[in-house]
Formats: C-alpha cells, structure tokens, sequence
C-alpha cells in the first residue's frame, strides 16, 4: 500500500507550500547556527496511509451484493464509512487544509490502484489459469461506475470537511459529536445522491435508487453513531499527542487550492 500512499502524498504536499507543516529544530554541532527540518507529522501520514486502504478495500468490497430485508446494500458498506471518520479527525486537529491534502492523497491512491487493476484485467490470462471471470468481476469497474465511484468521493469528501471545518467556528470547538455526526449526514448525503444516479440510472429501476440513497445514507450516519465514543477518544488524544486544534480562519474552501502554488516561502 505504501506503494500507492507514499508518493501520492508527496506529489500533493509538494503543490500545497502554504501547508503549515510540524517543525522541529534540528542541531548540527559543527554549525554555528541550529536548522530547521520541517516534516509531516508521522501521524498524519499514519492516517492517509488508512484513509486509502479503507478506499481501495470498499471499491473491492462494492462487488459484494447484500440484501437484508428491504435493503439491498453493497460490502462497501463495512469500512467506507470509516474514511469519513478519518476524515473528521483530521479535519478536527490539523484543519481544513490539512484535510484536503488526506482526500487528494486518497483519491490520487485510489485512481492509481484502479489503473493498475484494470491493466492487470486488460491483459490475458495464463492458459491454465480458471479465475478470469471472477477476476474481472471484482476488478473490471465499468468507466461509468469508476467515474462515478471518483466523482462522489471527491465532493462527498469535500463537504464532509467543509461542515466540520464551518461547524468547528461557529461553535467555538463545541460540540464535537454533533459535528461530526452532521458532517457525516451532508458528506455521505452527497456522495450517495451522486453515486447511485451516474452509477445505476438507466441500470436499475429507477424506483430503487431513492431507497438505495436512503438506506446508505442512515446506515452510515448509524454507523458513525455507534463509534463516535471511539472518535472523540481518538481526536482527544491527537490533540494532547501534537499539540494541535487548528480553527480555520481565512483559509480558501476551493477544493483545487491544493494545487495552487503561493508566493509564500
């Protein structure tokens, strides 16, 4: 995985200069002067590392079909929402900016995996080899459930910061538990009214899709219910770990700040 996290994340930090990266003085004993080295916390780089495996395992675990009841699920389900809650824990210590860095390294992981994937699916099996059908029903996305799959996650993501970051000012840092459960809400919201139209219209019945969006959306918000005692334990202690609780103050909510570059040194 690091194959796909590690230069990901360097290709973004290195177009996002004006991100106020962790800062520890470095002592050269034959140099008159101390230097400075500035690094991204290991935390943080913790954090994308999971936030991309938990993408890339829902994209393999939407192939699994699942019907409890009246809803009609996708395994997806068990871990996506978990990139949500990571991304509300970094939003909530390091910002907005810091949480835009995650998605795009996330997102840029993801596209990376999928390309080799669908390389890897392109190219003929050996003769004796009997798993290629089942091999490109996990890996051979069709272009518009991949377009789709990308296009939610970015603006899902995004929105799921862009609330967390609002609510964070507005409350002055309280309320933690409701902001992340409404970030969670208008996030998942938009990714899942995104998704199942572009991905499914025309495909499905079209009677289907409002109850597929909604049952998304309650499960998920459900499941960040359920372990939002472990969220604010996981928050907390960063917070003590690295001495941060940053509130976004006159910070651009462009989601393509992130590749503008600044005059700043």
């Amino acid at each position: 995985m690091y194959v796909f996290v590690l230069p990901c994340m360097q290709f973004v930090l290195s177009l996002y200069p004006r991100l106020r990266l962790e800062t520890r003085t470095t002592i050269n004993h034959h140099m008159s002067n101390p230097r400075k080295k500035t690094m991204v916390s290991m935390l943080f780089m913790h954090f994308c590392i999971v936030f991309t495996v938990c993408l890339i395992a829902s994209n393999i675990l939407e192939t699994k079909q699942m019907v409890f009841g009246p809803l009609h699920l996708t395994g997806g389900l068990l871990i996506f929402p978990i990139s949500y809650i990571i991304n509300d824990v970094v939003c909530e210590v390091w910002g907005y900016r810091r949480a835009g860095i995650l998605i795009w390294t996330g997102f840029l992981s993801n596209f990376s995996f999928m390309m080799v994937a669908w390389i890897a699916d392109a190219i003929p099996g050996a003769p004796y080899w009997e798993n290629e059908e089942g091999f490109h029903a996990i890996f051979g996305l069709t272009p518009r459930i991949a377009l789709a799959s990308f296009v939610s996650f970015i603006i899902g993501s995004f929105v799921n910061a862009y609330v967390m970051s609002r609510m964070k000012i507005s409350d002055q840092g309280k309320r933690f538990p409701l902001r992340a459960i409404m970030s969670t809400v208008w996030g998942e919201g938009a990714d899942s009214l995104i998704f199942f139209p572009l991905a499914f219209y025309g495909v499905l019945p079209n009677e289907e899709l409002p109850l597929m969006m909604l049952s998304q959306l309650v499960l998920k918000t459900v499941y960040e219910i359920i372990v939002l005692p472990v969220t604010i334990r996981v928050v907390n202690w960063v917070k003590v770990s690295e001495g941060e609780d940053v509130y976004d103050k006159n910070v651009s909510y462009n989601i393509f700040s992130v590749f503008k570059k600044s005059d700043e040194e």
